[in-house]
């Protein structure tokens, strides 16, 4: 009987840790851009932090639930003398305790370590600004803007400046770095590297308005050579074949297409805007349909964005999307 006993106790202290996995595992899928998958040192650092406190806290977990079944287990036997309950207390519940909270803080403190700036002359400098409700990316150095992607080469480290250009947001691609917050009238850090190629989303963390689940970004991490080719691309100028559509309409009025008249300021920058993945910060995948819905009604698909349904002909839609289309 006490074995049975014994053998339910262990069943039984063991659930905690079974219905944590079960939650941690409930929320994920292939694309969660989860801390747990990381890509780049940073994140590696969290990620065994995040399993660390997850190890110690199940295991207090097993043991204590373990403790109260022993106890209701021998409540019926003598009692132990206070002289050695006094004992007890003082380890498991002052000196052990202590213990591995100190260590838990030492650990914590090295894992920030890697986010400090490494002092690498090879860097790359990156600026980000944040505005309701995307995200604007220069390259020091280079002479074009893009939005809501950042490509960077594999293995390089990348010092990515930090600004708002109106409320508070803040910067967390949780596969390669930790969140950052951009605050009004200052500029903010961060340094990362990207361990291996693959496309990384992020998310901005600090609620900014009414579309702040819809701010997204995707860090696009290549290797040396195709990071150089993208770089050049960016650099060149749009084609001008076909763009009196564009910059006949209200368009040209709010964005920005290089070797055109357009030199909107408002939205985003859109002289490359066809190799983008996405629209509108994450909100729709980058086709020719959704770039047509897009430009239709965009307050459809993100309500409270700045920019406005557009009245135009079918015909005008048409050519427009066209001329978008060849801007790669």
């Amino acid at each position: 009987m006490a074995c049975g006993v014994r053998r339910a106790g262990a069943a039984c202290a063991l659930l905690p840790a079974a219905a944590c996995a079960l939650l941690l595992t409930a929320g994920c899928t292939a694309s969660t851009p989860s801390p747990l998958t990381p890509g780049g040192a940073g994140a590696e650092r969290v990620a065994g932090l995040w399993w660390l406190l997850f190890g110690i806290a199940a295991a207090v977990c097993v043991i204590v639930t373990a403790l109260v079944l022993w106890a209701v287990h021998r409540r019926r036997e003598a009692r132990p003398s206070t002289r050695s309950g006094r004992r007890f207390v003082v380890v498991c519940g002052v000196l052990i305790p202590a213990a591995v909270l100190t260590f838990v803080y030492v650990a914590g403190l090295d894992g920030m370590r890697a986010f400090d700036d490494p002092h690498d002359p090879d860097q790359l400098d990156v600026e980000v600004t944040g505005h309701q409700w995307w995200w604007e990316v220069r390259y020091p150095g280079s002479p074009f803007t893009t939005a809501n992607e950042i490509h960077v080469p594999v293995g390089r480290t990348i010092h990515v400046r930090l600004r708002t250009a109106d409320v508070n947001h803040s910067f967390w691609v949780p596969q390669l770095t930790v969140k950052t917050d951009l605050v009004a009238g200052r500029v903010t850090h961060l340094w990362f590297t990207a361990n291996r190629a693959g496309v990384y989303r992020g998310q901005c963390a600090e609620y900014c308005g009414a579309q702040h689940g819809r701010m997204a970004l995707h860090v696009v991490a290549e290797p040396a050579a195709a990071f150089q080719v993208w770089l050049a691309g960016q650099s060149r100028p749009a084609s001008t074949r076909g763009s009196q559509a564009f910059t006949s309409a209200s368009c040209a009025s709010c964005h920005t297409v290089a070797g055109t008249s357009a030199r909107g300021t408002v939205g985003p920058n859109l002289t490359h805007v066809a190799g983008r993945r996405f629209l509108g910060a994450g909100t729709l995948a980058n086709t020719p349909a959704n770039l047509a819905r897009w430009i239709q009604n965009a307050q459809a698909y993100k309500p409270g964005n700045r920019m406005p349904p557009q009245p135009l002909l079918p015909e005008q839609l048409d050519a427009i999307v066209a001329y978008l289309e060849t801007l790669r």
